[in-house]
């Protein structure tokens, strides 16, 4: 992993340079990481852990970052000279990626001195940011999809290469099952799937030509794009009759590729010529600027499509353009103690919740989840009570719980600055996402008008919210 230390924005070390002009930087503090919720982020898939665990544990200033730093001309010697032992040595509580999240409640929690705890704001919010909005869109156009596989192919779109490579990782996490991506596919083991472009039927004196050519070179893998010229009247035939020469040298042809037109109509009538013709086992990809509404529609008019090919409109996160990622401070050292800190706000979604947290997910005895719970991190909750949980601001929205269960989502990353817990595969990670997403009832996670899963503060942090709001308290010690 490369040092990304300087991967922040100035304002990050100017407060730095401030802090340790008036001796604040060794304060403890803590930190949180959420996102603000919109119709179309209803819920998101937390993804980036692994690189921003990696961009921990390799933060350190250069020589050559200090030289930089010292052209520009605003900081002082001392506090440029105290950049050279910087290390990060605090804790840092994480939701697992592939875990299903949502709006407001805490994502990351971090507890570290003040100063390294501001550093790692900037590099926290691009890489677990990009990694769970690509995540969560692969997610959206994999449950369109049903039971059929995706293939991401965005490199060519993204908006640079850590964009593609990234984004591709993230959307496997999601829900896709391959990548066009050959460099994500070697440092993810991701599996890479692709055939030709138009350019090589169009390199070639005939498509059938093109065909067959291809086919001698791959005879196993023989997918072949079939809407250079016509689809229905040219593309297909002469898919079939090297499909029947493919088969006639011992191989198993495996499907076409559909890039245009109205793809109901063609899968339909491209599924029909190939089964006539004794090619029921091969598979129709389509592509074409697809996402999950127009997958939703065209499984909708009946298409005939085994695996959707989605490039553009997946890489680049279309319709949101970031997460919303937002980090903010719920508690600093004052006095040797630990007071809360809260952002207000004359717009209530911006007010931010006080004191260092933990999130708690409720279960039925079905093992579906309730709600979520956010808690004082210090707060004991006995859950094998009953519990009454109620809306954080319609307070008179309530539900009791008797039979259910609670599960700790943020789980330990670092640990005095070492790495702590696991570092999954992506394997265990897809495997994650699929047992946390199945355990939320399908309401929530729909495409259009979905329905508002409950995220519940409890009675101590709810009452600590708006004794600070109100003026009544915040500044005893946790």
């Amino acid at each position: 992993m490369r040092n990304l230390t300087m991967l922040t924005d100035l304002y990050e070390l100017t407060m730095l340079s401030g802090y340790h002009r008036h001796g604040m930087g060794e304060r403890r503090a803590v930190f949180y990481m959420f996102y603000r919720g919109a119709s179309e982020l209803s819920y998101a898939v937390m993804a980036g852990n692994e690189q921003f665990k990696d961009y921990i544990l390799n933060l350190r200033f250069s020589e050559e970052d200090v030289g930089y730093l010292r052209s520009l001309g605003i900081f002082g010697e001392g506090f440029l000279d105290s950049l050279k032992d910087f290390r990060f040595e605090g804790d840092i509580d994480i939701m697992p990626e592939g875990t299903i999240v949502f709006p407001g409640e805490p994502m990351v929690r971090v507890t570290a001195p003040l100063s390294q705890a501001q550093l790692i704001e900037t590099a926290m919010l691009n890489l677990i940011g990009h990694q769970t909005l690509i995540a969560t869109k692969g997610n959206r156009v994999a449950r369109a999809a049903g039971g059929d596989k995706v293939m991401e192919f965005g490199l060519r779109r993204a908006q640079g290469p850590d964009a593609g490579v990234l984004g591709a990782r993230a959307a496997v996490v999601g829900g896709c099952h391959s990548t066009s991506n050959v460099m994500a596919g070697q440092i993810f083991g991701i599996p890479v799937s692709g055939t030709h472009a138009h350019s090589w039927v169009m390199s070639f004196n005939s498509e059938l030509e093109a065909f067959r050519a291809y086919a001698e070179d791959f005879p196993k893998s023989c997918l072949l794009l079939v809407d250079t010229y016509d689809t229905l009247r040219s593309g297909v035939p002469n898919a079939i009759k090297v499909f029947e020469e493919v088969r006639a040298k011992g191989h198993k042809p495996l499907g076409i590729r559909l890039d245009s037109g109205d793809l109901a109509y063609l899968s339909k009538e491209a599924r029909r010529m190939l089964d006539a013709a004794g090619f029921p086992d091969t598979i129709i990809v389509a592509s074409n600027d697809l996402d999950e509404y127009l997958i939703r529609d065209l499984k909708q008019q009946g298409a005939r499509i085994d695996l959707w090919g989605v490039g553009t409109k997946l890489i680049t996160g279309d319709g949101r353009p970031a997460l919303g990622g937002v980090y903010k401070m719920s508690a600093l050292q004052e006095d040797g103690k630990l007071v809360p800190k809260m952002k207000l706000s004359d717009n209530p979604e911006k007010i931010t919740l006080p004191g260092a947290h933990e999130v708690y997910r409720l279960y039925d005895e079905d093992n579906m989840a309730i709600a979520d719970l956010i808690a004082l991190q210090d707060e004991e909750i006995d859950f094998s009570q009953p519990l009454t949980i109620f809306h954080p601001q319609n307070t008179w929205k309530k539900m009791r719980l008797e039979n259910y269960t609670a599960r700790k989502l943020l789980e330990p990353m670092i640990r005095g600055g070492k790495g702590a817990g696991n570092n999954p595969t992506l394997q265990e990670i897809r495997r994650c996402r699929e047992a946390g997403e199945a355990a939320i009832w399908e309401q929530h996670l729909r495409l259009v008008n979905p329905q508002p899963y409950k995220v519940d503060l409890s009675d101590k942090l709810w009452q600590l919210r708006e004794d600070i709001m109100h003026g009544q308290g915040g500044h005893e010690g946790i």
